[in-house]
């Protein structure tokens, strides 16, 4: 029979506090995220106010860039810096960190409320889509009623890339279940959305729809009846590249065949596409780094994120009254916010140094320079979990003389390499693409070929792995380059 006992046990348990989750979800942010979370804490907590001293660095905000596009910054991507600058073994300077001062108390102040002392904001304005855009334009033309009802459902009908995806007659039965429409009655009111911006839309076919930009050409431009005589029934010609036969069935010259042809590879094949995609993702880098006398230079964007400060006036009226209860909640909320974020940059700052004195090669000489780093490498450097240099390093990003560069970018894997010293894959792949930029365009190279060169180098990759790289950079494999060099010879 059971009964009722008690036991001693010892043991350790890890306890989050509310400023240590803060701290954690701060770390993980990335700029333009911060910088609404620290906006929407100065609106809603009247114990927080910005620094009166801290205005926004106009130089930082524009050197925003848009996500996927790499700024060049002061250096071209392939050219080494300065060569009077210090390499990679120099030291990284220590530069004033603008948070290293007490935010806390500074004197009375008031929060100000003049807009022009408020910090830029980017705003997200959605442009219009395909729809929108044709919709807008039909209801602004001279149409009546009935024919702009037809022109929506054709608009409808649209896909993404402008083509149309049901034949009139499908149009018309749809529609004639409200109203009798006819074929006819649809095939006219086509002919009016087709004449809408962008040209070409409202195509049946591709060929269809390069005829309909063509004819929106000036009629007295060179070549534009060869073009649309070419794009109406001879595309096919064009896709093997049979300009003899071409020119033997149109009876033209080369000279005024190739004109049309420009004429023809001008037009876009998917015209609605230009409306399809998201609207572009803006970069705030976090750090700057720059070469100084002494040696690399990282220092904190100090215009990314406003400074913040307790408001003394307001904290001093703050007594031990149980009426004040929700002020010294705010003021001790106010107090958390400010120590996460100095916490925070001092993490970020830690991280990107460690970051740049490991890969001041890469800076100094590009891509084939870069050396192989794991989160563990950065983590030991700075005594720090892998864990949370995971969470620093994801969205953050860095502005160097050669661009602006996610912190994850710098991490890669590695391969051994001569003498035992590991090669990182980043240099690898930069190093396939200077192989095959420098290639004879009638004899390309193999991956077998690429990976022989590579292991002369002493650096052994098997030919999937070339492979792999090769496809990464978006090249083509070589019976595919060579094809393309023989098109263009010919």
């Amino acid at each position: 029979m059971l009964k009722p006992a008690l036991q001693l046990k010892l043991g350790q348990q890890l306890t989050m506090t509310p400023q240590l989750q803060q701290a954690i979800k701060l770390l993980q942010l990335p700029v333009l995220e911060l910088q609404a979370q620290v906006m929407e804490a100065l609106e809603t907590n009247v114990m927080l106010e910005q620094d009166e001293d801290d205005t926004i660095d106009l130089a930082s905000l524009d050197q925003a860039t848009p996500a996927g596009e790499v700024d060049t910054g002061s250096a071209e991507a392939g050219e080494p810096a300065e060569s009077d600058e210090p390499t990679a073994d120099d030291v990284i300077v220590e530069m004033e960190d603008p948070w290293a001062e007490s935010s806390t108390p500074s004197g009375d102040g008031s929060r100000s409320d003049d807009d022009d002392d408020r910090p830029l904001e980017f705003t997200d304005e959605r442009g219009r889509d395909l729809h929108q855009h044709l919709v807008w334009q039909l209801e602004i033309s001279p149409l009546d009623p009935r024919q702009v009802w037809i022109g929506e459902a054709i608009i409808d009908a649209l896909n993404d890339d402008g083509y149309l995806t049901q034949t009139p007659a499908e149009i018309a039965r749809d529609l004639s279940a409200d109203l009798p429409v006819t074929e006819a009655d649809v095939e006219q009111v086509l002919a009016l959305v087709q004449a809408l911006d962008p040209a070409g839309v409202g195509a049946r076919t591709l060929s269809e729809c390069l005829v309909l930009q063509l004819a929106q050409l000036d009629a007295d431009t060179p070549g534009r009846d060869l073009a649309i005589a070419i794009a109406r029934d001879h595309l096919r010609a064009i896709a093997d590249n049979d300009l003899a036969t071409l020119r033997r069935a149109l009876g033209t010259e080369e000279d005024s065949l190739q004109v049309a042809l420009a004429l023809v590879r001008s037009c876009h094949p998917r015209p609605g596409s230009a409306f399809a995609g998201a609207q572009p993702e803006y970069i705030v880098p976090d750090v700057f780094v720059r070469r100084t006398e002494q040696g690399w230079a990282v220092e904190l964007n100090a215009g990314s994120v406003p400074r913040l400060r307790v408001n003394q006036g307001y904290a001093g009226l703050v007594s031990r009254s149980p009426d004040y209860a929700s002020l010294r909640a705010q003021l001790q909320e106010a107090r958390w916010l400010i120590r996460s974020l100095e916490i925070r940059n001092e993490t970020l700052l830690k991280v990107a140094r460690s970051i740049v004195q490991r890969q001041a090669a890469f800076l100094q000489h590009g891509d084939e320079a870069m050396q192989p780093m794991i989160l563990r490498d950065v983590a030991e450097a700075v005594s720090m979990h892998e864990s949370t240099i995971s969470r620093v390093t994801t969205g953050k990003y860095m502005h160097t003389p050669r661009g602006i560069f996610e912190f994850r970018y710098f991490f890669s894997s590695h391969v051994s390499g001569a003498g035992g010293e590991d090669v990182s894959s980043v240099a690898i792949r930069a190093r396939i693409r200077k192989l095959i930029a420098d290639e004879s365009p009638g004899k390309p190279l193999s991956d077998a070929q690429l990976a022989a060169m590579l292991a002369g180098e002493g650096v052994t990759v098997a030919r999937r792995t070339v492979a792999k790289y090769r496809e990464a950079l978006g090249l083509a494999a070589s019976s595919e380059r060579r094809q393309t060099a023989a098109r263009a010879h010919a």
